[in-house]
């Protein structure tokens, strides 16, 4: 159902005329506000919202050329109609000069006043559904959507509001998959741009050729195809924040234009000459080791150093710890929602399962397996046999990709590999003591006690044998 529209601000010294035209708007299902002087305009304007103001030309006392003039420094984007009983070109000229939108002469039929009346209510409605769409674009990007309770995220999220009110340029580093947008959005979220524009372009997804032109718009002319001016998403940003996705994979003759910019916010569009200027705060982020890039020519080191203001590094999912289960949780209720089925929850040899794995698609990677295990499961609860068998997965780590932080002695090395060895050989064996002890060829209890020692946390389950979860 569509909001009601404002009231029309109606100005005219003549009371049959205020009647007569109120009467004709009101039957047109319009609100009106009729008064008889600019002064009482001005007071009314400074309370509250209008759809337009309709103003005679000739008041008593202050005139509707100044009334015009007056409300055009104070309410710059209010619509306003005058109506002259003398219709000269110059008068014209004078009442579009003063601030109107259009004018009417005397007389005039009511359907061309209603044509006028319905175009501002048109521009109203389609200003009002951009604000809403623009604030549904940045309300799934606030900084409750970042979950976790590891400390690395807490810090992160700290980091994010302390850095958001300013207009610092951002660098996001990071895998794919671990939240980069997120924190894009959550910085736009939270600063003094969140009112304004949030623009995002995926750097790798567009083209090189058509990239400059998608960035920084191009003039009629410029290329084979451009029959019409086209205004760049920089320009669409202007007072916002425009993020950049993947960045180290744009061309480094666009990094010199793109260093160029973040100068001043200075450009020009392709095929053009003429030199414009916008107010944007810029964020980046990529996936790829950008320091190999710029030992590799592939990415200039000035631009890096331009961007790198501020940096966030959000970890691997891996890194994380119990958020892996906190998250899983977390997709679970959206996905039952979705899906229409009662809430679920995820038993321990399932989230041991999750635990043991090592992640290389990250959060988005859980999400589609929780979802998988969503559609799959009957209920209540996720169980192992509804998650994937992670074997392709499993050869997507890479055997240089550290599966944590580095540890800081060879105890730890070597405590953290015999942990992960035990949880991979559960996995394997569904999570059973028994057979999980004969294929690494331990006694059960030798098994139990490694496993106690690694804070794997046991708990007795059937027929004496044991669902492991991690602490």
């Amino acid at each position: 159902m569509s909001q009601p529209l404002p009231p029309i601000l109606l100005v005219d010294d003549e009371k049959n005329m205020r009647l007569s035209l109120s009467a004709m708007l009101s039957e047109d299902g319009h609100e009106v506000e009729a008064v008889e002087s600019a002064e009482q305009a001005e007071q009314l304007l400074a309370k509250r919202e209008f759809l337009m103001l309709i103003t005679d030309a000739h008041l008593g006392g202050i005139s509707g050329y100044e009334l015009l003039a007056r409300v055009k420094k104070r309410h710059p984007e209010l619509p306003m109609l005058m109506i002259t009983a003398y219709a000269t070109p110059k008068l014209a000229a004078e009442a579009i000069k003063a601030g109107a939108s259009d004018y009417l002469p005397k007389p005039f039929a009511p359907e061309e006043l209603l044509l006028h009346v319905s175009h501002c209510a048109e521009r109203h409605r389609l200003i009002s559904e951009n604000a809403a769409l623009r604030e549904k674009v940045t309300s799934g990007y606030t900084l409750e959507q970042i979950i976790g309770e590891s400390q690395n995220l807490r810090d992160m999220r700290d980091l994010i509001k302390r850095i958001a009110p300013t207009n610092a340029t951002v660098l996001i580093l990071g895998e794919s998959g671990t939240g980069k947008e997120l924190i894009a959005g959550a910085l736009h979220s939270l600063s003094t741009r969140a009112k304004k524009s949030y623009v995002r372009i995926n750097c790798a997804a567009i083209p090189e050729t058509l990239l400059e032109s998608e960035l920084f718009g191009h003039e009629k002319g410029a290329f084979t195809g451009a029959l019409k001016q086209k205004l760049g998403r920089v320009e669409e940003a202007d007072g916002g924040t425009i993020f950049l996705d993947e960045i180290g994979d744009m061309s480094r003759s666009l990094q010199a234009k793109l260093l160029r910019f973040l100068e001043d916010g200075s450009f020009s569009r392709v095929g053009g000459n003429e030199e414009l200027k916008v107010n944007v705060r810029l964020l980046a982020a990529t996936n790829r080791d950008i320091i190999q890039a710029i030992r590799e020519n592939q990415f200039r080191e000035d631009l890096y150093h331009r961007l790198n203001v501020v940096q966030f590094r959000p970890p691997a999912l891996r890194e994380r710890g119990q958020d892996v289960c906190l998250l899983a949780e977390h997709f679970l209720k959206h996905f039952c929602g979705s899906l229409g089925k009662p809430v679920m929850t995820l038993a321990k040899p399932a989230a041991a399962k999750l635990m043991a794995h090592h992640w290389p698609g990250n959060v988005r990677e859980l999400r589609n397996v929780v979802e998988r295990a969503v559609i799959l499961s009957p209920g209540p609860q996720v169980q192992p046999a509804h998650l994937p068998d992670f074997d392709h997965e499993t050869k997507l780590r890479k055997g240089d990709t550290p599966a944590g932080p580095l540890p800081d002695s060879l105890d730890e090395a070597l405590a953290h590999f015999e942990k992960q060895l035990i949880l991979a050989a559960l996995e394997r064996n569904h999570f059973s003591i028994n057979k999980t002890a004969e294929r690494l060829k331990v006694t059960r209890h030798s098994l139990r006690y490694r496993m106690l020692r690694l804070n794997l946390k046991t708990d007795g389950g059937p027929d004496g044998d044991t669902d492991v979860l991690e602490k």
